[in-house]
């Protein structure tokens, strides 16, 4: 993936600079980030919302270009129509790049509001479950899995989302590590009307009047304990505050690309004093604190989670335990130091 990202600014595909440009990305300073997360999904939000021929054919428009370029070479006529066809191949590039970034912005909007529902689902009704079963009927299907991975991130349970479909309804699965959801759900195959997958995740469909069924023996076939239910977060090293610098920063980031098999590296810090916080964010899912060492050194912090929540309850609290990655914050032109908070635990 490094030369591959090296090569992006190469590309002859008008369409994918057009995403890059239209993402306010700049094409020679991508990351793996910005693939997995800006880009990506994205393209990947014309399938869910619509259909993946959109980004087809926005990867296809540098090809279609190129072809008109070869058929109108050769005459002094023909550079016309080359030039006719160039500006014609980028201005559809550009409108389906447009398109594509509006449809994940929708996208992202409508999963918000599935979280939402199903954190309340969970808050009130299922509270109680080992197993959680979020039954979501007006979410869009596409979107069960991304919602599960998000309710399974904030219980620490195993959690299925549940949509309902034209004939059925069908549901999506993530899992922790100590739920095998497989299996799980071969111990409920009756009910099922096809199912697969693996330990950590699954897909599955089921008639309406089953559902409530599926929740119960999911959850009384559980064999989970509640020390199951505690997150286990993996650290490199403690690290203090003190040692973060931009060339400390530079140096992890070419370990780049993080991935499976190659895992960003986290560090941690204890007793951090919160000196500001404030929430930030179009959907209002991150935070922006400073907060100091007990040794004094000051650091600005980001954290993506429910913000009024967070913020709220951080200033209750006297400080902050972080596992974190250091980080560098460009912002109209000015480069400041700062720490990506991945999990936290605030001390009233």
């Amino acid at each position: 993936m490094r030369w591959g990202l090296k090569q992006m600014p190469y590309t002859a595909s008008a369409g994918l600079r057009a995403l890059v440009e239209a993402c306010g990305l700049d094409i020679f300073d991508l990351t793996a980030y910005h693939i997995g997360f800006v880009i990506g999904p994205c393209l990947n939000a014309s399938g869910r919302l619509k259909t993946a021929q959109l980004a087809l054919e926005l990867l296809l428009c540098g090809e279609e270009t190129s072809e008109g370029l070869l058929s109108a070479s050769g005459t002094q006529n023909g550079q016309g129509k080359m030039a006719v066809c160039m500006q014609q191949g980028h201005s559809r590039a550009e409108a389906l790049a447009a398109e594509l970034k509006n449809l994940n912005e929708e996208r992202k909007d409508m999963t918000q509001a599935g979280m939402e529902q199903a954190f309340e689902q969970v808050g009130t009704e299922l509270s109680q479950d080992d197993v959680l079963v979020v039954y979501l009927p007006d979410c869009h299907e596409s979107l069960a899995g991304i919602i599960a991975g998000r309710v399974r991130e904030a219980y620490n349970k195993p959690s299925f989302v549940l949509t309902k479909g034209e004939d059925c309804v069908k549901g999506s699965g993530r899992s922790i590590e100590s739920y095998h959801m497989y299996k799980a759900l071969c111990g409920v195959q009756d009910l099922l009307l096809k199912f697969g997958g693996h330990p950590m995740a699954a897909g599955f469909s089921l008639k309406e009047e089953n559902v409530e069924e599926f929740r119960r023996r999911l959850n009384e076939q559980s064999t989970l304990t509640k020390e199951d239910f505690i997150p286990k977060i993996w650290i490199d090293v403690a690290m203090p505050l003190e040692y973060i610098s931009e060339a400390l920063v530079n140096e992890l980031k070419s370990l780049e690309p993080f991935g499976q098999g190659n895992e960003k590296p986290q560090f941690a810090q204890k007793n951090l004093r919160i000196r500001s916080v404030r929430a930030i964010g179009r959907n209002n899912n991150a935070v922006r604190m400073t907060v100091v060492s007990e040794q004094g050194r000051p650091m600005e912090a980001m954290v993506f989670t429910v913000a009024d929540q967070f913020v709220e309850e951080a200033k209750q609290s006297r400080s902050i335990d972080v596992i974190y990655y250091p980080d560098i914050n460009e912002y109209n032109g000015n480069r400041t130091l700062q720490i990506v908070v991945r999990a936290y635990k605030l001390h009233s």
